[in-house]
């Protein structure tokens, strides 16, 4: 019998801590405010294959017809975005109802997880009531959070400017932002109460990377370069070139080297990564243990190579994304200034009006835009590698002690499923140790890994960034892992 990672510590599993100020009374001053939260009623029966595949499918529906719906009262959505950097791992499509995508809900989520990893919200996983107080809490921040982030929007002239817009159409965006942030709160919780499959965000997320991929290799829009109109799609331009241009040769080179928008290298590049991050989730060590009670039966506790997911990556992207917020927002006001300039500068290209890193802080930590940039711009290169490997790394390491994933939270979770490691004193202290041997080196192993392989994306050109495609395969896989268990718990045949 092979035990699943995450039944032995699941997200927003911690360690409970009874300290007299404790976490638990500041869980139960959100009480009152339990009977106002929306909420999805969990299921009382079990939910069939079939059906939670329906659900998913009217969820990623519901989400996609918000994404192409216009807000409306703006005046104006065609200014350089600052949220840019961001957009990929909110799930976010700027303009329309899904301007704010999951931000509200990973915003909130990481929030409580660092307060309850630093002891200042305290849950015991086995109380029903605590974890009904944790999530109802996680539900209050994220409402908070989208109510937040909708007036900052609004007030920051994201729009046009509040004069122009009117004080009535502006609370109309804002409270259209906030009703969008409520159903997609809704989406996830039908999701991870057990009617669909996964969680709703992790969904989104995937769904956004891999629209963005398909849209860049088969788009029929044209683009204005600096030869004319060209089509926007890697495979629609290569075809279109080879077929009207008479230089056949250039043609072709045109449509595996062109640097005005997609093409196939880039293509090929992304079907590379793809395969490779599918490979390297094999990875793992299992770690055998057995029952302290019945004799005979033993089972292994897996450690996989990318231990903490693609968490790494997320924090990084994050952190990422924020500096290049502030550092324009900063560029904007104090134009000039020497420390402003030290964070970052910033330049809006001639054709598609976004800004782009050229100097600072800011620059140094964008992805080099090509392999060619090792030679032309090796300081640039040389730093944002050991950026990137150094990052992703040391946010692996600190997750595991924040998510209650740490060596120490899995020999605690063991010793309370009466499990014991063979050879192993039956004791946490001596479980610990030899989870330490695994644990850690796999959380700081696996993010340089998932740092690494963003890297070979970025130098690679491969369509949706390197970020995008990580999150999007490692959310894809995990989907996949889920699928297949329900399907067989379903009965169903070996389709998957």
């Amino acid at each position: 019998q092979e035990l699943n990672q995450g039944a032995v510590v699941r997200p927003g599993q911690h360690r409970h801590n009874t300290a007299a100020m404790g976490g638990v009374k500041v869980l139960h001053m959100i009480r009152p405010a339990m009977c106002l939260l929306p909420e999805v009623e969990a299921p009382d029966k079990r939910i069939m294959f079939r059906e939670k595949v329906l659900w998913t499918s009217i969820c990623l529906f519901v989400f996609l017809v918000c994404s192409q719906i216009p807000v409306y009262g703006i005046v104006t959505s065609k200014s350089s975005d600052p949220f840019y950097w961001l957009r990929v791992i909110m799930a976010s499509n700027r303009g329309t109802l899904m301007e704010l995508g999951i931000s509200p809900i990973v915003t909130s989520g990481m929030v409580m997880q660092l307060l309850t990893g630093a002891g200042i919200v305290d849950m015991d996983q086995n109380s029903k009531q605590d974890r009904n107080l944790f999530q109802g809490a996680q539900k209050l921040l994220g409402i908070l959070i989208t109510i937040g982030e909708a007036i900052a929007y609004v007030m920051s002239g994201m729009y046009g400017d509040v004069a122009d817009i009117g004080h009535g159409n502006a609370f109309l965006i804002v409270m259209q932002l906030f009703l969008a942030g409520m159903v997609v709160l809704c989406l996830d919780e039908l999701c991870t109460k057990g009617y669909g499959i996964g969680s709703g965000v992790s969904l989104f997320i995937a769904t956004n990377v891999c629209e963005t991929i398909v849209w860049k290799a088969f788009a029929p829009t044209t683009i204005t370069t600096a030869k004319g109109q060209e089509f926007e799609g890697a495979v629609i331009a290569s075809l279109h070139g080879i077929i009207s241009r008479p230089d056949k040769f250039m043609a072709l080179r045109d449509a595996f080297y062109r640097g005005t928008g997609p093409n196939l290298v880039s293509l090929m590049a992304t079907v590379l990564v793809f395969f490779v991050v599918i490979y390297f989730q094999g990875f793992r060590v299992d770690v055998q243990v057995k029952y302290n009670n019945v004799r005979g039966v033993t089972g292994s506790y897996p450690i996989k190579l990318f231990y903490t997911s693609n968490m790494p990556i997320i924090l990084q992207s994050a952190l990422v994304s924020n500096i290049y917020f502030f550092s324009q927002l900063l560029s904007r006001r104090f134009k000039g200034n020497f420390l402003v300039n030290m964070v970052g500068q910033w330049q809006e290209l001639e054709y598609t009006g976004q800004s782009v890193a050229v100097g600072g802080f800011a620059y140094y930590i964008t992805p080099p835009d090509s392999l060619l940039r090792l030679f032309t711009d090796p300081i640039h290169a040389v730093f944002y590698i050991i950026f990137m490997l150094a990052s992703c790394a040391l946010f692996s390491k600190t997750w595991i002690e924040v998510s209650g994933s740490s060596a120490k939270d899995v020999a605690k979770s063991l010793k309370d499923q009466k499990m014991v490691i063979p050879g192993c004193r039956d004791d946490i202290g001596a479980i610990m140790k030899r989870l330490n041997m695994y644990i850690p080196t796999a959380a700081a192993f696996g993010g340089m890994c998932i740092g690494a392989l963003t890297i070979i994306a970025d130098f690679l050109g491969a369509i949706g960034s390197g970020t995008g495609i990580l999150l999007a395969v490692t959310i894809v896989y995990q989907m996949y892992e889920e699928l297949y268990k329900e399907h067989q718990k379903s009965g169903g045949g070996g389709f998957l």
